[in-house]
């Protein structure tokens, strides 16, 4: 059975790269090719494929964002995230997202399509290297109390979790690659749903929950 994938990356050359080395698998169809996580969200409305590649850092909308929306939105299309060395940060939030498998960017075309078809087989894969850091990633943060987190995004708890690092909105903007607006945005939203006043009262929440050391 023809795999149907949607890619997404903002560098022209890795997204003209994916797209020819994909096309040249065998039963593998790219059905679209998006430069941000927005035209991604569109694209897999529009072709409903069984996986989206996706990478971690766009503009407009970011992989994190972008898979938390497609699992939301189209549960029948599968995430797997291209990464590289610089996402340690992205790691957790895309597994929170619902991301089903991850790859780093110099992955070859026998790994990007074990992924891409355990993904769309409901099955997660993860790299050797990917592993380590995902598990150091966990254990080298507090025990996350999930009942004060719930109904938070996790785009929402990363945010949480930079404004307790010290973080201003542009900085944190910086740090996502989202633009200003989106984190003003998220940080309303977060406000909002637990009931928080300013930024004093989100650190003190942060380490309630958790999630800030």
């Amino acid at each position: 059975m023809t795999l149907r994938v949607v890619l997404a990356d903002d560098q022209a050359v890795v997204r003209e790269g994916l797209v020819t080395l994909l096309g040249l698998l065998p039963g593998v169809e790219v059905v679209g090719a998006a430069a941000d996580g927005v035209q991604a969200l569109e694209l897999v409305a529009e072709h409903q494929p069984d996986v989206l590649l996706v990478d971690l850092r766009m503009p407009n909308r970011d992989g994190v964002e972008t898979t938390e929306l497609v699992r939301a939105q189209h549960p029948k299309t599968e995430v797997v995230v291209l990464t590289t060395y610089a996402d340690d940060d992205s790691l957790l939030a895309a597994l929170k997202a619902g991301a089903r498998g991850f790859l780093t960017k110099d992955a070859d075309a026998d790994a990007i399509v074990r992924a891409l078809r355990s993904a769309a087989a409901g099955q997660s894969t993860v790299d050797g290297a990917l592993q380590q850091r995902l598990v150091a990633a966990a254990t080298s943060r507090s025990p996350v109390r999930t009942k004060e987190l719930e109904g938070l995004t996790a785009r929402e708890v990363e945010v949480l979790r930079l404004i307790a690092a010290g973080l201003s909105n542009t900085e944190i903007a910086r740090t996502l690659v989202v633009s200003e607006a989106t984190v003003k945005t998220h940080v309303n939203h977060l406000f909002s749903k637990a009931g928080l006043r300013d930024r004093a009262q989100a650190v003190a929440f942060a380490y309630r929950a958790g999630i800030a050391e």
